[in-house]
């Protein structure tokens, strides 16, 4: 029986089915199923090898004329960014929605934030939309294929996916004083709190941790202020009711152990495709600054841990980053400058990031300039902020002389876009008018039993289920302060008879107000405080560092 064949057209084709994605058989093989046979080629779930650099790209939307100027995205320009943007309710959700299916269909993860709670539906099969229906008619793309994407969902709170925690260590100052609204002057302590633990290799996994040594801190500041800084109990007493109120926001279950391997994100199911991973954010959006401080920490630890890569035919990853305005939004200048940075510099890593917000305006230039594919969705012009917007988003488009593109934007309806991306010699395509292509899966959200199905499938969820409450700071120094107080007692006659001497040191008064802390249960709870390699040095304990 003889085997049919794509073959690629001289123009960009509009493929039926899982072509609609960019997919077409490699012309080396003749579309024969093999494992592999190039390394510039892929295997998707069809069992056929596809030269992704030679595709088309990934149809995102079709216009209604004649011209047929629909817009595509190419895979291996998705890690110079992007910007999807339009007032609410004008469509922002399929784009993203549809850009991700195409995405994980060629074989690259995604990870997006589910604010409203319905992008869960990507784990089911589409179907029984009349409105999705006619727009696929009205484009030419009847009948859909719908299909269900491999899904992983997540939940900071671990009630609607698998658990994700961080350790306060990872989180680091600059984020927790974000989180927790710090300024500068506490900003500078709780930078303190975390050199002092590093320099005593105490680790801070947990919230209790970091209250530990904060207490220790309050009661020593004059000993600690030599060589760290001045510390006061003011500063101090700020920060800790603060830590309070992030406890009564989930921060407690959310730092811990097992902390997230952002490898684990980076992973494709069985069939070949990217698995799309979905974090439940609808609770967490009521804490915005935690919010914007954890999706923040995943691309730093992302920017961290993948190695450099260069210019690939399709990025490892594809982060979207949904109500993008809060990571901005009385952010702190040093926080400002991280986030460029990584933007910047991601790039090389192989991992694309798709800004999702209202107004152009919400994204700082220095972070605007870098997004070269842009999907802008009807704004309205009913303030001066929003005119101000409206023109700001057609000033960053490459004209297109058919129409004027600041009246366009606010004549766009329900999933129509303004869509600019980049073309094959990496210029900026001329901005064009397009329906945005109905998605293949749900288009809303899912049932309770429907998600418990989707956690339970998930390897990952047997890794991160339960939590794991290891030894840290407050066991460590807890133990050794109650050792260094029974041996204290023995030597109590000793230090009786012993001649008058200098000031105490640092490390003695240290030594003594840890004895002093654990005389009581409430002392043996506050001696969580930074003595490691200094109580190592005594009792012979050896300090352990975090790995």
């Amino acid at each position: 029986m003889k085997r049919s064949r794509v073959r690629f057209p001289s123009e960009a084709p509009v493929f039926r089915d899982v072509a609609q994605l960019g997919r077409a058989p490699c012309s080396e093989r003749g579309g024969r199923r093999f494992k592999s046979c190039h390394p510039d080629h892929t295997l998707f779930p069809s069992k056929l090898c596809v030269v992704v650099a030679n595709l088309p790209g990934i149809l995102v939307g079709k216009t209604s004329d004649k011209k047929q100027n629909d817009a595509f995205i190419l895979p291996k320009f998705c890690n110079r960014h992007g910007l999807i943007a339009g007032a609410t309710g004008t469509g922002k959700t399929v784009t993203l929605q549809s850009i991700a299916e195409g995405l994980a269909e060629i074989g690259v993860p995604v990870f997006m934030a589910d604010v409203k709670g319905d992008l869960a539906g990507l784990s089911q099969t589409g179907g029984g939309n009349s409105k999705i229906e006619a727009r696929a008619e009205q484009l030419g793309l009847a009948p859909l294929n719908y299909r269900s994407s491999t899904v992983a969902l997540w939940d900071v709170f671990g009630e609607k996916g698998t658990q994700i925690r961080a350790t306060i260590s990872e989180m680091g100052p600059l984020l927790i004083s974000r989180m927790l609204g710090l300024n500068d002057t506490q900003e500078g302590i709780l930078s303190i709190a975390f050199k002092i633990a590093d320099d005593g290799g105490l680790l801070l996994l947990d919230m209790k941790d970091l209250k530990s040594i904060l207490s220790w801190m309050a009661e020593n500041a004059e000993s600690i202020r030599g060589e760290y800084g001045n510390v006061t109990s003011t500063s101090i007493g700020a920060i800790q009711r603060e830590l309070l109120v992030l406890e009564e926001q989930g921060g407690e279950i959310f730092f811990g152990e097992p902390a997230l391997n952002v490898m684990d994100l980076l992973q494709r199911a069985s069939d070949g495709r990217g698995i799309i991973n979905v974090l439940a954010a609808d609770k967490l959006m009521l804490s915005p600054k935690l919010y914007a401080s954890f999706l923040l920490w995943l691309l730093s630890e992302l920017f961290e841990n993948l190695p450099e890569a260069g210019d690939l035919d399709q990025p490892k990853l594809v982060f979207f980053f949904d109500e993008a305005h809060l990571l901005f939004t009385d952010a702190p200048e040093a926080l400002l400058t991280k986030v460029e940075q990584v933007v910047r510099l991601i790039r090389s890593k192989g991992v694309g990031i798709f800004f999702v917000t209202q107004h152009p305006l919400d994204i700082p230039d220095s972070v605007l300039s870098q997004l070269s594919n842009r999907f802008q969705h009807a704004l309205r012009a009913f303030t001066p902020r929003d005119q101000k917007a409206v023109k700001t988003a057609a000033e960053t488009f490459r004209q297109n002389p058919d129409f004027d593109t600041k009246e366009v934007i606010t004549e766009l309806g329900i999933g129509e876009a303004l869509v600019s991306t980049l073309a094959a010699d990496g210029t900026p395509t001329v901005v064009e008018r397009v329906f945005i292509k109905p998605p293949l899966s749900r288009l809303g959200a899912v049932t309770d039993a429907e998600r418990e199905d989707v956690i339970n499938a998930s390897s990952l969820h047997r890794r991160y289920s339960q939590g794991v409450d290891r030894d840290s700071a407050y066991e460590e120094l807890t133990r050794r302060a109650q050792e260094a107080q029974e041996e204290a007692q023995h030597k109590i006659p000793e230090l009786r008879q012993a001649p008058a001497r200098r000031t105490d040191s640092i490390l003695e008064s240290v030594v003594k107000s840890t004895m002093r802390a654990a005389g009581s249960q409430l002392g043996r709870q506050i001696v969580r405080g930074v003595l490691g390699s200094i109580m190592g040095g005594i009792l012979g304990g050896a300090s352990r560092r975090r790995r």
